[in-house]
Formats: C-alpha cells, sequence, structure tokens
C-alpha cells in the first residue's frame, strides 16, 4: 500500500483536519486517498474506503450523474458546486456538494473531490451573507461619517480661509491708517511747539498744552499700530543697536514723559554701571509704554519709579506703581495684544498694545518682561537685556 501511494499525485489539499471532505480518486472514481473528515462524515473507516468506487457510496440519481462525470471532466476538466447525496454507512442519506478537479500525473489520470455536507454549507453562506451585509452597514456609517466630515473640514477650511482674509484686510487698513496719521499728526506737534514759544495768557497756554499732550498720545498709539501690524504679518520689530549709556537714555526719556505727564510724579532710581549695546529710539518706545501703563493702571495721585539697573552680564529697566493690582487671572497673558486691567485712571484707556510692543522690543534686543503685582507692593514691570545684542 506505502509503495502505492508514493506512486500518486501528492496534493496538499489531502490533510485529516480540513474543514472538509478531500478524496482523491482514480478516473474510474476508484477512491486513492481519503482525509479523516470525509471518513467521520459518511461513516466509514480509511480502510473501508479506500479502494472502493466513489459512485458505490451514492443513490440511484448520483450514480446517473456519474456517466456524465468523465466525459464533463475530459471536456471542461472540472465541476463545481453539484449537489446529490451520499450513502452513510448507516444507511441514511447525507447531502453533498461536490467540487471535482482533473489533474494529469505520470501514473495516470486522477480527481481531486471537495465537499461540503450541504446543511454546513447553507450555513456557511448564511453566515457569509450576514457578514457582508454587517459589513456593508459599518462601511455605510463609515462613508456618511467620512462624509460628514469632509463637510465640516470643507466649512472649516472656508470659515478659516474668510477669516484671514478678514485679518489680512484689517492689518492692511491698520497699517495703511496709522502710516497715514503719522505726517499729520507730526504737524500738529510741531505747529503746538511753535505757538508755544509766542506769547500766550494761561488760558491758551493750557487749552495748547491739552492739544500737546493728545497729539503726542495719538502718535504713541499710531507707532503702536505700526509695530503690531509688523508683527502680525512676520516681520517683527526692527532694532539698531549701538552703544548706549542706559542711566542717560532713562533720564533723558524720563524729561520727555515729565512734560507728556505734567501731573505725575516720575523718579529715576540709577544702580550700577550700564553702558551696553541696543536701539535707544526702541528703549525710548518701551520705557514711553511701560511709564504710561503704570500711570494709567495706577492710583491717581501715586508717583511711578523707574530704576535703571546695571550687573555683570545683564541690565533692566524696572517701572514700580502704586495702586490696584493685576488681577491674577490676568498675569499670564498680560503682554498678549488687547489685554487690559481694570482702570482707577478712566482718562487713560489704550488699544491693549503697549505691553505687547514692549514684550517684543524687549524680545528684539534678546531679552524679556516680566510682571509682579500685589496689594502690598504695588505692580513692577521688569525688561531685562543682555549687556551686549547679538
Amino acid at each position: 500500500m506505502q509503495a502505492d501511494n508514493e506512486s500518486l499525485p501528492d496534493s496538499e489539499m489531502l490533510f485529516d483536519d480540513a474543514d472538509r471532505g478531500l478524496l482523491l480518486t482514480a478516473e474510474d472514481g476508484q477512491i486513492k486517498r481519503v482525509n479523516l473528515t470525509f471518513c467521520h462524515w459518511i461513516g466509514y473507516s480509511r480502510e473501508e474506503l479506500l479502494g472502493r468506487q466513489i459512485q458505490s457510496l451514492m443513490r440511484l440519481t448520483g450514480r446517473s450523474f456519474y456517466q456524465n462525470w468523465v466525459s464533463l471532466m475530459q471536456i471542461q476538466g472540472e465541476v463545481a458546486d453539484v449537489k446529490f447525496d451520499l450513502v452513510h454507512h448507516n444507511g441514511c442519506a447525507t447531502p453533498m456538494i461536490f467540487s471535482v478537479i482533473r489533474c494529469e500525473h505520470s501514473t495516470g489520470i486522477f480527481h481531486e473531490l471537495s465537499l461540503f455536507r450541504a446543511e454546513e454549507r447553507h450555513r456557511y453562506e448564511r453566515d457569509l451573507l450576514n457578514a457582508r451585509m454587517v459589513a456593508e452597514r459599518h462601511l455605510a456609517k463609515h462613508l456618511k461619517a467620512q462624509r460628514a466630515q469632509n463637510a465640516a473640514q470643507d466649512k472649516l477650511r472656508i470659515t478659516y480661509a474668510a477669516a484671514e482674509d478678514r485679518a489680512l484686510f484689517a492689518e492692511q487698513m491698520i497699517g495703511i491708517v496709522s502710516h497715514d496719521l503719522r505726517n499729520p499728526l507730526s504737524a500738529i506737534i510741531m505747529a503746538t511747539d511753535m505757538l508755544g514759544r509766542g506769547e500766550l495768557d494761561a488760558k491758551q497756554r493750557q487749552v495748547l498744552g491739552h492739544i500737546t499732550h493728545s497729539a503726542q498720545r495719538a502718535q504713541r498709539l499710531v507707532a503702536d499700530l505700526l509695530d503690531f501690524t509688523l508683527t502680525q504679518v512676520g516681520r517683527g520689530i526692527a532694532v539698531s543697536p549701538k552703544p548706549v549709556d542706559l542711566h542717560e537714555l532713562v533720564a533723558g526719556c524720563l524729561d520727555e514723559l515729565r512734560r507728556t505727564f505734567p501731573g505725575h510724579e516720575l523718579s529715576h532710581l540709577r544702580v550700577g554701571h550700564c553702558e551696553f549695546t541696543a536701539d535707544s529710539d526702541r528703549l525710548y518706545q518701551l520705557i514711553g509704554n511701560l511709564v504710561a501703563n503704570a500711570i494709567s493702571y495706577g492710583s491717581a495721585d501715586g508717583g511711578v519709579t523707574v530704576s535703571s539697573l546695571c550687573e555683570d552680564h545683564a541690565v533692566s529697566i524696572v517701572v514700580h506703581n502704586v495702586g490696584t493690582p493685576i488681577r491674577p487671572a490676568l498675569l499670564d497673558n498680560l503682554f498678549e495684544p488687547m489685554i487690559r486691567g481694570s482702570h482707577d485712571n478712566a482718562e487713560l484707556h489704550s488699544l491693549g498694545l503697549g505691553l505687547f510692543i514692549v514684550r517684543e522690543i524687549a524680545r528684539a534686543h534678546h531679552g524679556d518682561v516680566t510682571v509682579t503685582s500685589s496689594i502690598g507692593s504695588g505692580t513692577t514691570l521688569t525688561a531685562t537685556f543682555p549687556r551686549s545684542a547679538n
């Protein structure tokens, strides 16, 4: 028997633990190999089936079909999904579904048979159909969610593009308007300066002082708007560092600010030797914004102290005032644009850009600015810079 098996074609389909019946027969139907699955289904041992004709296990209708089996196999080489009954060892009919492939070997012509019990095949097909329906439902649900997501993303892109357009338009308008305002404001300030040199009575000089103060404040707002526009379009604040004496720079800036804020006491505290590299015009702007902020948010009768501090590797400009402290909720975002605190002095409202510009100037010098605020100690803003801005 071993010799006979060695002369038969080697088929990987024939293995005992398959989920289907697998047989190899000669062209005349003689069973040459059979797996245990088929043996269990039909109720015979392997030894009882080997050498037996497959058609002997069929009922009359199956035997009639088998008469055409060989002819069909010779013509088309295969027969697929044919259903008829096999007779179980106990005499009962066992419905089977056959698929047969014809194969040629040096020892002859053989047929490879794959069989399913009809009941299990139907159950398999039902399970397959149910699985397909479930998969189709999941796919439909996924496609619906995907369409909703795509629609939401399209809407978001449109909204974002519109917001970008509006922001760009606003930045362009701010830049144009603020730039065009500089010349008339400069003309107003120059005219008030010339008028102030003439003979004026007390009332006229008071009115002229108000005009000068308002024009200078508008000029600072325009400068802040221009700088804000530059940062928003990615250009940043430009600086031209040169050697400066911080003490002298702060003193000169405070002299100008005393004329701008005549009703407020501005004190200057100097510590150390303060030569370092910076853009003096930008530092004037930084000090002016810090002092204006201190006056705006400090108590009406309280003074403002500006300290210029020099250490080995860094210099600092410290502006201190007393009054209502900054709310803790605002401290983390105080240097962001459009952030304002609560005013004690209602006449000095701003756009909320001053401290943002201060931070940008400090960063342009490779420095930074910090704030502390409490009821007992007042509010202190500190801008710190390296001694050399590379």
